[in-house]
């Protein structure tokens, strides 16, 4: 057994400081290190994920970097990882060094596209590198077009669509302008050159052999074959990660499973499931709003309320909907096991911002969406759910407690929600096959391990 160990090769993969890039790299890890290899996690401390029983194969180190703890918080996601790029391209270059003494051989080094500072660190050691894209193929491709559009006329066609927002964009199709990440642009943490800096080198290939992305052909197709034509290096499709591997934990928060023991009590496919995942927050007003929405609608709901996550209330996220949420018909809790509150019998929709994990976790289990994205690839994400796939529901503009209730009714009750959830079943299905053997993500995962 440890002459079989010690003939392993080496990956060493580094993930986005961020819930849902972890959790992606994580599951990669996972299936690279079941077809042989050993595994190396370079993490910087932000959001640094901490080795358990499970994860007691692969090796943890962090890159040497000197920003304060509290930079990701007063820099905004943005500039702070612009700030993290720059102080990890020396560390990291020295960190892959001492690896390589220890190390007999580091066959690849994968890497987020957002942390692009590997990449030249990588070219000087002439290793071979591969970009994880955690994200949808086609936010990929909005993210180029993006780049292009400010490099043709500036900032006039992306800020809010430059009066366009309705227009649907040109061989983006269904993407709206008002569905590109344009927020960046708008927002008052950053520059407009710094958010343009950044999806320019999350987009730049340089030397990477290829680019793996967690997602299927299925879903995918048009998007991925934009992808390819862009980069001109092969694209693995090798998703959805979450099903083809039984990945090690990878929550940053602790998950409360009292509400699967509620779930046991409920009927099938009545309750909704409601988290707008590990980053988003919401105004008081808003959440009162979707309570009583909720309430009127006179469905179950199981609702994660995290703590930080409502701007402007000085009360206990909890103790704020104490005189609206009864024991019987809803559950409020501060984390939730989501894949497996997913996969539970008595869920029949999901209420998500629509990250690419929750959409994945969700299609995976034939769930139907409600949709209220917010920022960055949501926006794609939901229009995708409810255009293309047709299996989500989208809540635009401000969000009242009428339009709460009829989203809830129109996916819960009324013979729309049945036809999405049968759409969802059969994408499930699809989706499934394609990480079996002979299915087109678990080839393509193949395809990629026989380049190294």
């Amino acid at each position: 057994m440890a002459e079989k160990l010690a003939m392993r090769r080496r990956v060493v993969l580094v993930p986005a400081p961020a819930q849902g890039h972890i959790t992606p790299m994580m599951q990669l890890a996972r299936a690279l290190h079941l077809k042989g290899f050993s595994i190396t996690v370079a993490q910087t401390k932000f959001n640094y994920l901490n080795p358990s029983t499970d994860l007691s194969d692969f090796q943890f180190v962090t890159i040497p970097e000197t920003l304060p703890e509290s930079a990701l918080n007063n820099l905004g996601p943005v500039r702070f990882l612009i700030k993290l790029a720059k102080e990890c391209y020396v560390s990291f270059k020295e960190l892959l060094g001492q690896l390589l003494v220890n190390e007999e051989e580091i066959d690849c080094v994968i890497y987020d596209e957002f942390m692009y500072f590997v990449e030249p660190a990588v070219k000087e050691i002439k290793l071979r590198s591969a970009i994880l894209s955690t994200t949808s193929a086609s936010s990929f491709d909005c993210r180029f077009l993006m780049c292009k559009l400010y490099d043709k006329d500036g900032l006039a066609h992306l800020k809010e669509g430059g009066g366009r927002e309705e227009e649907l964009v040109p061989d983006l199709h269904p993407i709206r302008y008002k569905d590109l990440p344009t927020i960046f642009f708008a927002s008052a943490e950053c520059s407009v050159e710094s958010s343009v800096e950044l999806f320019k080198n999350s987009c730049y290939k340089g030397t990477a052999s290829s680019v793996i992305i967690n997602t299927a052909r299925c879903l995918e197709m048009s998007s991925l074959e934009r992808l390819q034509e862009e980069l001109e290096i092969p694209v693995y499709p090798i998703g959805p990660l979450h099903m083809a591997v039984t990945a090690p934990p990878t929550s940053l928060l602790e998950e409360n499973v009292s509400c699967i023991e509620w779930l046991n009590k409920q009927r099938s496919s009545s309750v909704i499931y409601i988290s707008l995942g590990s980053m988003t927050s919401m105004e008081t007003k808003e959440v009162l709003e979707m309570a009583s929405g909720l309430v009127s609608s006179n469905q179950n709901f199981l609702w994660v309320i995290r703590p930080g996550s409502i701007r402007g209330s000085e009360m206990c996220e909890e103790g704020l909907f104490s005189k609206m949420v009864t024991l019987d018909r809803g559950y409020v809790v501060k984390w939730a096991p989501q894949k497996q509150v997913l996969a539970h019998s008595a869920v029949g929709a999901f209420w998500s911002h629509c990250g690419w994990n929750s959409t994945l976790e969700s299609l995976g289990e034939g769930v139907p969406m409600i949709c209220r994205p917010f920022t960055t690839d949501q926006m794609g994400n939901a229009r995708y759910l409810e255009c293309v796939w047709r299996v989500g529901i989208q809540v635009e503009g401000e969000l009242e407690r009428g339009a709460v209730e009829r989203a809830v009714k129109r996916l819960m009750v009324d013979e729309e929600g049945i036809e999405m959830r049968r759409r969802a079943l059969s994408l499930k299905e699809k989706l499934k096959a394609s990480v079996l053997a002979a299915g087109s993500s678990h080839n393509s995962l193949n395809d990629f391990i026989n380049t190294l």
